[in-house]
């Protein structure tokens, strides 16, 4: 099969824009290439990073990478994400360059291309990320997920999906109902499984993005208490939760939020990630706006995960 390969290159806080851009347009997932992991200071004794090659990273910014099918390809698609990436300053994002290349490659490139970024990767006290073909022997108490994925992309190793597991670690109870909004490949609703959750529910828009969760819930042997459904964020989801994750776009968040305090349980958490520093305050104020009190914030670089409860009435 023939896809193309479309490389748009915009600045850390446009990323995950930019991404959703894309997966509009055909793409599954994305690969992101930030000139900033060349340099920066990665914490110990988790987020190590592999050597990496600065042939594969941008002099400046964030090159975002992704595959469309070729056959459902047409030229003038080209003008019009440029167009989308361009106008991401109607909502307060920087795109940067806002450039964009594409050309013609076949599956064993795509394969290629993705597979030489992904390896094992301790990504919390006691969680460790790894591609389903390849062994690792795991320590004591370390909990070790197995990611394939697949077209849907998504290794877990971004920063907003760390941070996510991060709070995760902090707050999740042995038995939590949880509910994973946006689940991708289904790495946060495997990491809560893991972790003791009694019962996870994994959502995304994505059929592609589901279909790959689902292979991952059985490969990690966590498919009698993870169930993964095709769903629009938590619509028509009734609860209760005792946890909703949320690792998505700060646009995204700000409607979700009185459906995410709807669902919640008394004393229930919300993880909100997926959120560029400009757009933290406004997200902090959408939450407080609905009653949520902000009880911790997590941040790496230019992203932020906001942890919060929800007050008495709703």
């Amino acid at each position: 099969m023939k896809w193309i390969d479309l490389q748009v290159l915009t600045t850390s806080e446009a990323t995950e824009a930019v991404a959703a851009i894309l997966e509009g347009y055909g793409a599954n997932g994305v690969i992101i290439e930030d000139s900033a992991d060349l340099t920066r200071e990665w914490a110990k004794p988790y987020g190590e990073i592999y050597d990496l090659d600065p042939a594969n990273y941008p002099e400046t910014g964030v090159r975002v990478k992704a595959y469309l099918p070729a056959i459902s390809w047409r030229e003038e698609m080209a003008a019009a994400i440029t167009a989308r990436v361009k106008d991401l300053t109607a909502v307060g994002l920087d795109p940067g360059p806002a450039t964009l290349a594409y050309r013609l490659a076949d599956d064993a490139e795509w394969a290629h291309k993705w597979k030489q970024y992904y390896h094992p990767v301790q990504v919390t006290e006691k969680l460790t990320i790894k591609p389903s073909w390849e062994a690792y022997s795991p320590a004591d108490g370390e909990v070790v997920l197995a990611i394939d994925p697949g077209m849907a992309f998504g290794t877990g190793t971004h920063p907003t999906t760390i941070l996510s597991l991060r709070a995760l670690e902090k707050v999740l109870q042995p038995g939590d109902r949880v509910v994973d909004v946006g689940c991708g490949t289904g790495v946060l609703a495997l990491a809560a499984a893991k972790l003791g959750a009694g019962a996870v529910l994994a959502l995304d828009l994505d059929p592609v993005a589901v279909q790959v969760a689902r292979q991952n819930v059985t490969l990690n042997g966590v498919a009698n208490r993870v169930d993964v459904r095709v769903n629009d964020l938590l619509k028509g989801i009734t609860g209760p939760f005792d946890l909703v994750i949320a690792n998505i776009l700060a646009e995204i968040i700000l409607p979700l939020i009185p459906d995410a305090r709807r669902v919640l349980s008394p004393g229930g958490r919300l993880i909100a990630s997926g959120i560029s520093r400009g757009k933290a305050e406004g997200v902090k104020g959408g939450l407080m706006a609905a009653g949520f009190t902000i009880s911790d914030t997590l941040v790496m670089g230019e992203w932020f995960t906001l942890l919060a409860t929800p007050g008495g009435d709703s």
